[in-house]
């Protein structure tokens, strides 16, 4: 047995009250563990079904000295703790994933190095802290490309296309509130992809299914798994992940977003943490991404994954809640997971739906038919 095993009963801190955190305190809850979030949001889904809750922002350290006195090993739900917290927590040798997964996942310009120094094909970039640098970039780039904040922004925010010399205005506007911009060129792909995979402590690695996601406004509408893609495309996303896992020091759930352009693959965007496009594992594996992530944590051994038939995630956005429910007799009778959000706004993630079966492309097509899923 492992030194830093840590079985039933002990208990397990969170930074971050989301739904990330909500699902993956179910499951560490059946598996026998205590669970205190930390979160400045009185009563946030994670504090509905946990043990106890720290009501602090992130970066109080005096919030995080507490969580550390209180538990036996502390994870993160998402990737914007505060650094030097997460160096702390490391340096009491709670925090399993360390700060290196995190430092990295908040600097795009760290990010994108992590992919290069692991031999892994990105789409061509630049990085710019001046207005003469951007537009010296986006003539070698061309249009369209993309500008991003290197820190900060997701579900699209803090980005912007350019498609012509006029949308440069935006960007410089964008880079005088920042010190640094990362350009990238536009990429015509063909798919987008993502592989969630869990690492363990001692170096081992599962793979689940590679998923094929379909964004509307930058928001991830729908997840189709497996892929619909050549065997050979899903072997280069899981040599991709292993090599990125471990040039970063992976440990726990983690997932890579990738462009599929032909029969190549381009990195795109790394979380270190389970993934929107993994919630489809709850039903449609015989592990979850959630349960893989507190065993890696927990020290304990990961369980090899096998997939049931195919599945189709659809997220409960909350223009789509109304929807959704008026539609259930019509559609194949679904998994529904709701986040326990007090207020309802048109964009934002209140829940998901899981629809299983033995083909993904029957029930996607299905579900596009009914108007539920928007083709893609």
């Amino acid at each position: 047995m492992q030194n830093n095993r840590l079985l039933f009963g002990r208990t397990i801190g969170i930074i971050g009250g989301g739904q990330l955190g909500r699902m993956m305190t179910t499951v560490a809850k059946h598996m026998g563990y205590h669970v205190i979030v930390l979160d400045p949001t009185p009563n946030c889904p994670t504090a509905q079904v946990s043990g106890g809750q720290i009501v602090a922002a992130y970066d109080d350290m005096n919030a995080i000295k507490e969580l550390a006195e209180k538990c036996d090993v502390v994870t993160y739900e998402f990737e914007n703790v505060d650094l030097t917290a997460a160096e702390f927590l490391e340096a009491k040798g709670i925090l399993p994933q360390g700060a290196n997964s995190l430092k990295v996942t908040q600097d795009r310009e760290l990010e994108k190095k992590a992919m290069v120094d692991s031999n892994q094909p990105v789409a061509e970039f630049a990085i710019v802290q001046t207005v003469q640098q951007l537009e010296k970039a986006v003539e070698k780039l061309g249009y369209p490309s993309v500008v991003k904040t290197c820190r900060g922004g997701y579900d699209g925010k803090g980005q912007v296309k350019l498609t012509n010399e006029r949308d440069i205005k935006e960007a410089s506007e964008m880079l005088s509130a920042t010190d640094r911009l990362i350009v990238e060129k536009w990429v015509p792909f063909d798919k987008e992809i993502s592989i969630v995979f869990t690492r363990s402590q001692a170096g081992d690695i599962s793979y689940f299914p590679v998923a094929e996601n379909i964004h509307r406004d930058h928001i991830l509408h729908a997840t189709i798994a497996p892929a619909r893609v050549a065997g050979h495309i899903a072997e280069k996303a899981k040599k991709a992940a292993k090599a990125i896992a471990e040039t970063i020091g992976v440990v726990g759930t983690f997932a890579i977003e990738m462009f599929v352009v032909g029969d190549e693959i381009l990195i795109n965007e790394l979380a270190p943490r389970p993934h929107n496009s993994g919630h489809y594992t709850i039903e449609t594996c015989n592990v979850s991404q959630f349960e893989q992530h507190i065993r890696a944590i927990c020290g304990l051994p990961l369980i090899p994954v096998y997939a049931h038939g195919g599945a189709v995630m659809f997220n409960l956005l909350g223009k789509d809640i109304e929807p959704f429910f008026r539609k259930m007799d019509e559609l194949t009778p679904a998994h529904v997971h709701m986040y326990g959000k007090e207020e309802n706004k048109p964009l934002r993630k209140m829940g998901h739906a899981t629809f299983i079966g033995d083909n993904a492309l029957t029930i996607y097509n299905d579900l596009v038919e009914k108007k539920l899923i928007e083709s893609n």
